[in-house]
């Protein structure tokens, strides 16, 4: 593991062969950052610069003269990470947001954290002291990676310029694969100014061993699930944030219909199904509709798609649907069963694959 500080979703990370034709050229790491950014379509980014990030923002400017980037500076880095988030929201693209060391990066925190939270995928790039300045509790010094541990999906500090394309590659292969999250690479000053041949590396070539986000459901898990429903005499579909994740809106509308099941939604949920749609009967839980959370009391068969029985819908858990039977999908493993065991665990994606 040369060229990684830590790895949380691997220790090993598999090399990549890049598919790009161009022979090297003598660039900063700044530079290869910029255009590795450019590759992977990033055409928006938020951020607040400062001294550790300078370097990177010589390029942002030239990038942006290029007509390659547009820059957005916001009032506080703060701004920066949920302004990322959103735009990643609205658009289904990762959100990228930009910050010096110190206290530019500690601002982003709570940003990152509702990215984690709310399943949003993010690359957050943060500057830092020189290399070696790290440890010694240098001019706003702070360790980011550290700090952020608890509420990314996956970090980087970029040791070694020549590594940066490699890392923004698996950043965003990261942040948009499985269940999307917030991924920190951390750029000390001198990375950024460090000449080196750069070698592009195209999206979609990242590939790391260790990280195989499940995407396709087990044939066999479906098919009992679908003779459940078949079973059932009330059922209950209970939408989260996952179905707008995945964009799983047709395939919920196509589910509900065809068995005529009745469809409740979380916060995180609504807009993955038609309020107005005959089947709704609104946002369940502390803040929802009296109908939604007498369906749920009321129904034998309950369908989670995409929701992790958070506290603010089930109250008191072992009183949440306590006659139902439950199928749980979601795309991350870890969330199936966390707060409620259900009758079929059913992992991947609620697409069509």
């Amino acid at each position: 593991m040369s060229k990684l500080t830590v790895d949380k979703a691997t220790e090993n990370a598999t090399p990549v062969t890049t598919t790009s034709k161009m022979a090297p050229t003598r660039q900063t790491g700044a530079f290869a950052l910029m255009d590795s950014l450019k590759r992977h379509g990033v055409r928006h980014i938020f951020g607040y610069p400062g001294g550790a990030i300078l370097p990177i923002y010589d390029e942002v400017y030239r990038a942006e003269a290029r007509g390659d980037v547009q820059h957005i500076l916001v009032r506080h880095e703060q701004g920066a990470s949920h302004a990322a988030d959103g735009y990643a929201r609205a658009t289904g693209k990762v959100g990228v947001c930009f910050a010096t060391s110190g206290p530019g990066a500690t601002n982003l925190v709570t940003g990152i954290a509702t990215a984690h939270m709310d399943s949003i995928p993010m690359v957050v790039v943060t500057g830092q002291v020189p290399r070696p300045a790290i440890g010694s509790d240098a001019f706003q010094e702070t360790d980011i990676y550290g700090i952020t541990l608890p509420v990314v999906k996956h970090s980087y500090v970029v040791r070694h310029a020549k590594d940066m394309a490699q890392i923004v590659a698996e950043a965003f292969h990261i942040a948009s694969t499985g269940r999307p999250g917030p991924v920190l690479i951390d750029v000390p000053k001198d990375v950024g100014l460090e000449e080196f041949d750069y070698v592009p590396v195209e999206p979609g070539t990242a590939r790391l061993s260790g990280y195989r986000p499940t995407v396709k459901g087990n044939p066999r898990q479906i098919n009992q699930a679908l003779n459940l429903i078949g079973q059932a005499n009330c059922p209950l579909l209970y939408v989260g944030g996952g179905a707008i994740s995945a964009g799983a809106h047709a395939e919920v509308l196509e589910l509900a219909e065809h068995f005529q099941i009745p469809v409740t939604t979380t916060l995180m949920g609504k807009g993955a199904f038609d309020e107005n749609h005959p089947l709704s009967v609104g946002m369940l839980g502390m803040h929802g509709t009296a109908y939604a959370n007498f369906a749920v009391s009321e129904c034998d068969l309950l369908i989670a798609v995409g929701a992790r029985f958070d506290d603010r819908v089930t109250g008191k858990l072992d009183e949440f649907a306590s006659h139902a039977k439950v199928i749980h999908i979601d795309i991350d493993p870890a969330e199936v069963g966390k707060n409620r065991p259900p009758k079929y665990p059913l992992w991947g994606t609620c697409v069509r694959c």
